[in-house]
Parts: C-alpha cells; structure tokens; sequence
C-alpha cells in the first residue's frame, strides 16, 4: 500500500501548482498509467491487473492507494485545478459522481459504454449509474450485491439454515442469542447506514427512492417506521457494540457476531483470512422486513473507474478503460478477488455469488442502489453522523431524522 501524508500531499499539490517550465513541456504518450484509488487493502489486485494489462495492451498500471476516504476525495478535487492529475481514479456513482462531472473534467465515455454494450461486455441495465446529463462517464471499477455472510459453524451447531422469510431470520437471531451468541455486526463509523437502507429497501422501496430525490422527507412516518424497526432490533440485544474497532471479517471469523451484512466485495476480506466459502461461512440475501413486496430488494452499488479529460495522455486512459471492461480483464478482476464482474460473460466460481449474480441479472430482485450512492454528499455526511449517533443512543431516533431533514431540505432547495 502506497499511502500519502497530507502534509506530502499538500506541499506535492503547492509544488506542481508553481511548475514553470514542466508544466509546459509538450505531452509523451505514457507506458504506464497511475491508478488513484480510495481501496489501499486492493493494491495487491490492482498490481496483477497492471501486469496483465503489460502483457495484453502494453500498457501497466501503478496503483497508488489510500485508506482514508475524505482525504482521498480532498486529493482528487484538488487535481482538477493543479498539475498534479491522476491518469485513472476511483470514485462513487450518484450525486457524488455528478458533482466532479459537472465540473467539466471527467472524461466522456460514451462512446466506450455503446462498444462495450454492443459487445456484450458491460450490460444495458448498468448505464443509468454512469450516465449525467444523458452521456456516460467512467466504467465499472466493480459490481457488488449486499447481503448477510453468515458463520457455517455456528449456523451448523445450533441447526439454523440460511432464512427465506424476515421473521425466519429474526427466530434464528433469538436461537442465538439465547445460546450466548450475539446474531448480527453493525458499526457507527462509514458503514453507520447499512441497516437504515436494508431495512428501509426491505419496508418500503419506493419510498426509499423518492428520498434520495428529495420527493419524500426523513420525518416522513415511512421513515419513521424504519427507524422504529431498527431500534427494536439494537433494543433486543442483537447486534454487538457499534463502537467495536475489530474488523468486520474476524468479527465472523472468531464467532463475536454470527451474521454480517456486506457487498460481495467482502468475499476477499474472508478468503484473505483462509476462510473457504462454503466451508467456513456462506452467504445469504436477506428478506424483505415487509413480506408483501412483490419482490426482494437486493442493495446493489458499482464504483467507477475514471480519466480526466485533461490528464496526461487521454487517450492511454481511455485505451485502459476500454481493456478494463473485456471479459480477459475482468476473468482476471473477478477471480482474483473471489468476487461478482460487471461483465455478464464472465462466469463467477463461487456457487452463492454465481446464484446472487444470476438472479439479479434475470429480474428475480428489484435492485436498489445503495444508500452511499443513492443520497446526496452534504446529506449523506449528516445521515453518516446521525446514524453513527443512533446506533449508540437508539432513542435519539427522532432527533437524528430531524437534523438529517434540516440538511436535505437546504439541499434540495437549490437541487430540484
């Protein structure tokens, strides 16, 4: 992992913006292309596809990672106005992709996006989450579908199965619970928000939308009713303490929480730790809190990969965009990482991520984009705050909803 101070960053930004004569020397095409990226845990999948990349398009990559997200975000604005600009960047879909899009920078991939559909390597129903302004703008770094990994050893001791129903997930959290095992993981930093929108996605998904546009309110008493579920739940003793700093996936490992509710990214998070799908855990999309939905929602995310318009060499990044999209490149992405492709052609080994990718590609699920994604920067910062807030005093429920609603109402007064 490469990972950059912001005191280095600050003087490397202050240096590059009184380059002088560097700035104006005329542009080299470029051999090897610097990857951005906020997933400093990945470089060791992003240095394999940079040697694969060598070998097939002869042109490498160098990931440069980082570990702190809004340090990394800081990084990437800031480039857009200094010498200092990465060939390829990570970043997120949703509000938070159109405001650098709106910035005039990112390059435009439309044309990338027809070839690939066209070609079969990137499905039509992934274009919306890269589309602004009706063109498109980045690839898929990365797919992932949210759902419940779970610890085989500990479902297998006290005889429970993965649940097809809400209340069938709930008996085997009180057979845990009652046997001494805390059932579920959840946090108060970052990922504050995963049991806000499953159980938001699972009660009413068409509300869930319309907040993430601004139609409906967080005090609206759908929302309200989310809560109030989630409070029942953290009142019940279900989850461990929010404030645990263990790792999600030794929280698994070790049996601390028997259930964890992730992407399938997480996948690699287990096997890195010699843990065997199938074997040591296994995984399950959980059911809809309200059982009348017509179908189950399934939280769904894909993060871009990205080139600015005005790097270096345009066109090599775009050239490695195109690559990153083929099935030779994403075999190679999906596999290593044990994890889903966005390219339909690439065939996932694992039998419960094959099953989970399948079904979502067939229709079988309504698909929900997930809630990082969904809201808006500056009221996804204050929901990270308050819901980082409820999980510690489940009582401020209201008052969490309410500061929330402040910031999304002065949002959207400006955004509709």
């Amino acid at each position: 992992m490469r990972a950059i101070t912001a005191v280095g960053l600050a003087a490397t930004i202050v240096l590059a913006g009184c380059g002088g004569n560097d700035a104006a020397a005329p542009a080299k095409k470029k051999t090897e292309l610097s990857l951005y990226n906020d997933k400093g845990a990945w470089s060791t999948f992003f240095e394999d596809m940079g040697a694969l990349s060598k070998q097939q398009i002869q042109l490498s990559m160098k990931p440069i990672g980082y570990t702190d997200s809004a340090q990394y975000q800081a990084f990437v604005k800031a480039s857009f106005r200094t010498d200092v600009k990465p060939d390829l960047f990570t970043w997120q879909t949703g509000g938070m992709l159109e405001e650098i899009v709106k910035q005039k920078q990112v390059a435009d991939t439309t044309a990338l996006w027809q070839e690939a559909i066209k070609a079969g390597d990137l499905p039509q129903d992934l274009a919306p989450y890269y589309t602004v302004g009706g063109k498109q703008y980045c690839v898929p770094l990365n797919v992932a579908y949210w759902g419940m990994f779970y610890n085989k050893a500990v479902f297998d001791k006290h005889g429970l199965q993965p649940p097809a129903t809400w209340d069938d997930l709930i008996k085997a959290a009180d057979t845990l619970k009652k046997a001494g095992i805390t059932p579920f993981y959840h946090t108060s930093v970052l990922f504050s928000f995963v049991w806000f929108e499953q159980l938001m996605a699972g009660m009413d998904p068409d509300l869930y939308d319309r907040l993430s546009t601004g139609k409906a309110k967080y005090t609206d008493p759908g929302v309200v009713a989310v809560m109030e579920k989630w409070k029942s739940l953290i009142d019940a003793g279900y989850f461990i303490n929010p404030g645990d700093k263990t790792d999600p996936a030794d929280v698994l490992k070790n049996g601390k929480a028997a259930m964890v509710s992730f992407g399938t990214f997480f996948n690699t998070s287990m096997t890195q730790r010699k843990m065997t799908p199938g074997k040591d855990y296994g995984f399950f999309v959980i059911p809809n809190a309200n059982p009348a939905l017509p179908k189950t929602s399934v939280i769904f995310e894909s993060g871009p990969l990205c080139a600015l318009e005005k790097s270096a060499d345009p066109e090599s990044s775009l050239k490695y965009l195109k690559w990153w999209t083929t099935t030779g490149a994403q075999e190679k992405w999906a596999t290593s990482r044990g994890d889903v492709s966005a390219n339909p052609k690439v065939v996932i080994k694992d039998e419960a991520l094959g099953a989970i990718t399948k079904d979502a590609g067939s229709g079988k699920y309504r698909l929900v984009n997930r809630y990082f994604e969904a809201t808006p920067p500056p009221i996804l910062s204050a929901a990270l705050d308050g819901f980082g807030k409820f999980v510690g005093e489940p009582g401020s429920y209201k008052e969490v909803l309410e500061s929330i609603q402040k910031e999304a109402d002065e949002y959207w007064s400006t955004h509709q």
